[in-house]
């Protein structure tokens, strides 16, 4: 029962991280339309293999916290730190102004290497599963060991997987929709870093 329970909300929250547009979703999309539904899921196998391994590790972070508070004060300072400094980033990004970049052809061969670097190049799973993972210890929904880590990290591999996959199979239908989002993302994101960023800045004066 532990164990299901543990990938089911390992699954869970793997699905509805990877629902929200980024760029990880729309690779997918001009990948599947560009090489090949098949060549797709080789590119999303890659994704979900870090990702595997992203879950373990906020996991494991989450319960070091959970079990030395006295670590979260500092924590929360140096995580308040790099939200403003991302929030900065990503408004000069949307700001600035964007250079047509020419396409490169990815070889199906490769596309399981260039999903697994592009997934590293995603600074927000290990922080999302983290603070996921923290709030259900809090909730006691979940308890940290090396098994449940394990069964946790396989249902998220599995819940990412099949979203991504998703995208892929209607790739042709939610192209354009996909592209206008992602050119507000660098914005939307910088928005929402900037908000929480200024938030903790409050409640730590």
């Amino acid at each position: 029962m532990i164990i299901l329970t543990c990938i089911i909300l390992g699954f869970a929250i793997a699905a509805t991280g990877s629902l929200s547009p980024s760029f990880l979703n729309l690779t997918v999309v001009k990948f599947s339309l560009k090489s090949g539904r098949k060549s797709a899921y080789y590119l999303i196998g890659g994704f979900a293999t870090v990702l595997f391994f992203q879950a373990n590790i906020g996991a494991y972070l989450s319960s070091v916290l959970m079990k030395n508070s006295e670590y979260i004060t500092i924590i929360q300072k140096i995580g308040t730190g790099i939200l403003i400094l991302l929030s900065i980033n990503f408004f000069r990004l949307h700001f600035t102004k964007k250079q047509h970049q020419k396409k490169v052809d990815i070889k199906k061969s490769r596309a399981y290497l260039h999903g697994i670097g592009m997934s590293l190049l995603n600074t927000f799973a290990i922080p999302f599963y983290f603070t996921t993972i923290s709030f259900l210890i809090g909730l006691d929904y979940f308890e940290y060991t090396l098994l449940n880590s394990f069964y946790f990290s396989i249902g998220s591999t599995i819940g990412s997987f099949t979203i991504y996959a998703l995208y892929a199979t209607i790739a042709s239908r939610i192209e354009h929709k996909l592209t206008y989002i992602a050119t507000k993302l660098n914005f939307i994101i910088g928005c929402l870093t900037g908000v929480v960023g200024i938030g903790n800045l409050l409640y730590l004066i």
